[in-house]
């Protein structure tokens, strides 16, 4: 069993890694573009390849190297199916919103699938149903609710009462003919098209913020600039996310993934259980095998247990259902919700039309990426997109959104007081090998980190985005924002927004 052995590779050397994408140069002169996109995911890529299709001259800015954030810690399925949505949706905008959601990431699936066979990509692309499954009589309701949903939007989906897998459900909801594929193969493509049709991509190249106006322009910490007509922030949590108080609009929550080689057959399809915790189950073809991908156990970002539990909890889980034969990879993901669960994609101020966004995916990047994608295009070119009112930043609803953005707030706010009172009991020389924590230096707190070769890495614990105290992440190493989910490494560099800014190092006197 794996517990307590987690020396396994992880991301980025999991499995999405293993294929190699080109290197680009960071932005050192400043410069002038039509569009400039800031971020590197599945967003930005599809965007600046449809704008650079069209002739619109686009520059993709990146802070890390591309596509190594959530869109390659995505379990990449291509699907209209979110899980148990559509009932909700139903019930918070109405019938006819409700089918746009869906509409809009049917839409998605069906470019993704036309642009593979269209340029002949080689991404392990496939076919397959996605099933909501119920264990218990509470998911069960949820589902008969959510097949109920279906219907009335018209969505042509099957009901069942087994499995294929060793699990025992009280009811089970299929949307058929979804996909699945390998994402950076896919993305690596839309590169190239990009790069060939005249598009620009900088790497380790991090925007601070943005000056917006008539001629808007991104600012850049090393000081250069990039003036544009078009900005958009397209980096999973916005970094100019004060402008419309989008972190008090948002809140960030974690999942974990396992790549695993099992002892029984899996049998195709892509599960996802109604119940909590969440259950996911996929497989992905590698080397002439095939890998199960396990993933769940989904939590706020600097909140919760020990996160090397969650890998137990889904080993655990895995294991009867499959058999584990052999453990490959594990990573973690980081996704963004909303207040509603729609994703927020158009201007990030009804007055600044010029300063686009587009974030909150929960989970479902793939598809809800690419149709933000297409609306920014046809945004940027004035044409007219039946979404986007859907997606409108500026949307509200009375019901969830008030209840979601009290709770939420007050969340923060427990965070934030928890963390500059909480009493901390370690020193950094209390640290063994491999072990951090915070730690009190010169009757402060800070956060230390002792590593393999006993070296001490200690930073302040102050997250640089608006003064919450960070926790350390056992399970990846990590210092993590319980308040808006900003992630650092052990010297303190940025991972994860919407902090632009490291945490400070501390020297021991």
């Amino acid at each position: 069993m794996m517990a307590g052995n987690f020396e396994m590779p992880t991301f980025p050397e999991s499995y999405w890694r293993d294929y190699q994408l080109p290197i680009f140069n960071k932005l050192t002169e400043d410069q002038t573009y039509d569009v400039a996109i800031v971020g590197g995911g599945i967003t930005g890529i599809t965007t600046g390849y449809l704008l650079a299709k069209e002739g619109v001259k686009v520059a993709i800015v990146e802070a890390g190297r591309i596509l190594t954030g959530t869109t390659g810690h995505t379990t990449a399925k291509i699907t209209a199916q979110h899980n148990i949505i559509y009932d909700e949706l139903i019930n918070h905008f109405g019938e006819e919103k409700a089918r746009l959601y869906y509409d809009a990431n049917h839409a998605a699936l069906n470019f993704i699938r036309k642009t593979i066979q269209t340029h002949n990509i080689d991404c392990d692309y496939s076919d397959q149903d996605a099933i909501i499954y119920a264990t218990t009589d509470q998911g069960k309701d949820k589902l008969e609710k959510e097949a109920k949903a279906y219907q009335k939007l018209g969505i042509t989906s099957t009901t069942v009462n087994s499995l294929l897998l060793d699990i025992d459900i009280q009811n089970g909801l299929v949307m058929h003919n979804q996909g699945q594929f390998h994402p950076l193969k896919y993305l690596h493509k839309l590169v190239q098209l990009f790069v060939e049709a005249g598009g620009t991509i900088y790497e380790n190249t991090a925007a601070m913020d943005i000056d917006d106006g008539e001629h808007p322009q991104v600012m850049l910490r090393n000081g250069k600039k990039i003036n544009c007509d078009y900005i958009i922030a397209a980096s999973h949590f916005p970094f100019c996310d004060k402008k419309g108080l989008y972190f008090a609009r948002m809140y960030v929550e974690r999942a974990y993934i396992l790549a695993v080689k099992t002892k029984k057959l899996f049998p195709g399809g892509m599960y996802i259980s109604a119940d909590t915790p969440t259950r996911s189950l996929r497989f992905t073809p590698m080397n002439g095998e095939e890998l199960v991908l396990i993933s769940g156990e989904g939590h706020k970002t600097g909140q919760g247990i020990d996160t090397l539990k969650h890998y137990q909890a889904l080993e655990q889980f895995g294991d009867q259902v499959l058999g584990i034969e052999k453990y490959l990879y594990r990573w973690s993901a980081q996704d963004m919700y909303t207040l509603d669960k729609v994703p927020y994609v158009g201007s990030i101020l009804e007055n600044q039309p010029r300063v686009l966004i587009a974030t909150g995916y929960r989970k479902w990047g793939i598809t809800n990426g690419t149709a933000a994608a297409m609306l920014l295009k046809d945004t940027i070119l004035d044409k007219v997109n039946p979404y986007k009112d859907l997606y409108s930043p500026h949307r509200f609803h009375a019901d969830p959104d008030i209840k979601k953005f009290i709770s939420t707030n007050l969340d923060v706010a427990k965070n934030l007081i928890k963390g500059k009172l909480e009493f901390i009991p370690n020193h950094p020389e209390d640290l063994e090998a491999d072990e951090g924590s915070p730690v009190v230096v010169n009757g402060q707190r800070a956060g230390a980190y002792r590593d393999q070769d006993g070296k001490l890495h200690i930073v302040d614990t102050t997250c640089t985005h608006l003064g919450c105290e960070v926790e350390w992440n056992h399970g990846e190493r990590t210092w993590d924002c319980p308040c808006h989910g900003s992630r650092y490494s052990i010297d303190g560099e940025v991972i994860d927004g919407p902090a632009v800014k490291p945490l400070a190092k501390i020297e021991l006197d």
